[in-house]
């Protein structure tokens, strides 16, 4: 333990998640240690970030404006959305360059052990968006573990009697993995996603 602002600033840093109390100590110890344009760099982007970042009114994901890039995109499909739990998700599905359609963001994943249902999502404004606009299709690529499992039936049952296509992202095994370290679920999901080539 150490004591007064260095403390406050190493159990600060731990709070961040997956930083933990030695990793914490180290990142404190790095900003003591730096050179004071550094820290204060660091210290103006953080208030920056909470300052003028914002969720887009469309869709919930980071913006710097009203809407997201993705929104104001006019060459983006409007009749095929995909939904996802958090803006990361969005940010690792255009890496791919696969999806040209618009996004909705969640804000989470239905997890009753965290008290989290669907009022505490932004499953409301997603049934706004579908009412409103032309949407043919909506692709649930919310994670493939339990949560996001729970998540993705629910949404399945609440938009299929709006006449529009629910599609799930297809999961199963990774490139470069072995056959022998595929869990039974991930293996059996392979199975079912099979595709003929």
């Amino acid at each position: 333990m150490y004591e007064g602002i260095i403390q406050d600033l190493i159990d600060e840093l731990g709070r961040l998640p997956g930083v933990g109390p030695k990793s914490a100590q180290r990142i404190a110890f790095h900003i003591l240690a730096a050179d004071p344009t550094d820290v204060l760099r660091l210290a103006d982007a953080l208030r920056e970030v909470k300052e003028k970042v914002r969720f887009c009114s469309v869709c919930g994901n980071v913006a710097e404006q009203e809407e997201c890039r993705i929104c104001r995109d006019p060459r983006r499909d409007q009749t095929i959305l995909c939904v996802v739990e958090e803006s990361k998700d969005v940010v690792a599905i255009e890496k791919t360059r696969e999806f040209k359609g618009r996004y909705h963001v969640l804000g989470g994943a239905i997890s009753p052990i965290e008290g989290i249902g669907p009022d505490d999502l932004r499953i409301r404004e997603l049934m706004v968006r579908l009412s409103d606009a032309g949407i043919v299709e909506i692709i649930l690529a919310t994670d493939p573990n339990l949560e996001g499992e729970a998540t993705a039936t629910y949404l399945a049952r609440l938009i299929s009697p709006l006449g529009i296509a629910v599609s799930r992202l297809a999961s199963g095994l990774p490139v470069g993995g072995d056959l022998e370290y595929a869990d039974e679920v991930t293996l059996g999901r392979a199975f079912e996603g099979r595709r003929r080539v």
